[in-house]
């Protein structure tokens, strides 16, 4: 089986949630890549959001590349109402620019616009890589998550969520749909508006080939990354009975199953940490979870045992 550490290529580093004044940021799309590009990112998709407040923009950022800087189009999504009654964010990296709008004039749902499955699905078909959005925040339920079956993926982390409102994660929301069986990839990102300190704290390393739009859109697609606030997973595998992680220096290695199950070694400079795994109760997936001495952390991917 292929993943993140075993693809051919290098890691690059991409944010993949951000708004300009296309939308509501406070920054133009210039300036955001500037800042993205300065900060050493190799990578960032301006995702906009998709409403007609704002004439339902796909922000161009193709003349903003630059030598070891590309940019991905994108858009956070907007439609239909979850259970508690608000509208849909969902999250699409790899958008065409000439992708429909969608019947969403603000950020109220209407009668008769696509559902959030909907929406979903005709970005997926149109070749986007989807996430769902900051289930904490959105206050999403079980429920919710399970009518968006085309997502490929679920933000565990964002980092405008967590500055402005204290509801960073969606961990919760991921583990229950890895448990019922979805092959779900998990993605750190900012959300950047930059009107509060939302931005350079949770993104994506992404292995490809080079660092082009179209390798990297496929990339996330196969899985082939890690989400990060800072520490370099460099190898995350199972032998044995054995999550063996390889990384930067880190304080505490987690493996982490369905339920109940998960299984802590903590120390000091640990670069090399081997997990035992009976406390994972056979759980069919595992993922991996590392911190450093500053409390900064970064996820693996679900490893199926199953694929093994």
């Amino acid at each position: 089986m292929t993943d993140a550490f075993t693809a051919p290529g290098r890691f690059f580093r991409g944010n993949l949630h951000t708004h300009s004044t296309r939308s509501d940021g406070v920054l133009s799309p210039e300036e955001v890549c500037r800042r993205y590009r300065v900060e050493g990112y190799d990578f960032l998709a301006l995702t906009d959001h998709f409403v007609g407040l704002w004439n339902y923009p796909i922000t161009d950022t193709t003349e903003y590349r630059a030598d070891g800087f590309t940019t991905i189009l994108g858009a956070e999504l907007h439609s239909g109402a979850m259970a508690n009654g608000e509208l849909w964010h969902i999250l699409a990296v790899g958008l065409p620019a000439d992708f429909a709008p969608s019947n969403s004039p603000h950020f109220t749902p209407v009668e008769g616009q696509e559902t959030g499955a909907e929406i979903a699905a005709r970005a997926v078909r149109d070749g986007a890589f989807v996430a769902i959005a900051h289930p904490q925040w959105s206050g999403l339920t079980l429920a919710d998550a399970r009518g968006i079956p085309a997502a490929h993926a679920v933000e565990i982390y964002n980092h405008g969520c967590a500055a402005g409102c204290d509801r960073p994660d969606g961990f919760g929301i991921a583990d229950l749909l890895l448990t019922e069986g979805r092959r779900l990839s998990l993605i750190a990102t900012d959300d950047a508006h930059f009107s509060e300190p939302d931005h350079f704290g949770g993104w994506v390393m992404v292995k490809a080939t080079a660092n082009e739009p179209a390798l990297l859109l496929q990339a996330l697609k196969d899985g082939h990354f890690y989400a990060t606030q800072g520490p370099e997973l460099r190898s995350v595998r199972i032998e044995g009975n054995l999550l063996i992680v390889e990384s930067s220096a880190v304080s505490s290695v987690v493996a982490i199953g369905h339920g109940t199950g998960a299984k802590g070694v903590h120390g000091h400079s640990m670069t090399r940490t081997e997990v035992p795994l009976e406390r994972l109760n056979n759980s069919p997936w595992v993922r991996a979870s590392v911190i450093d001495a500053a409390g900064r952390r970064a996820w693996s991917n679900p490893i199926w045992r199953t694929d093994l």
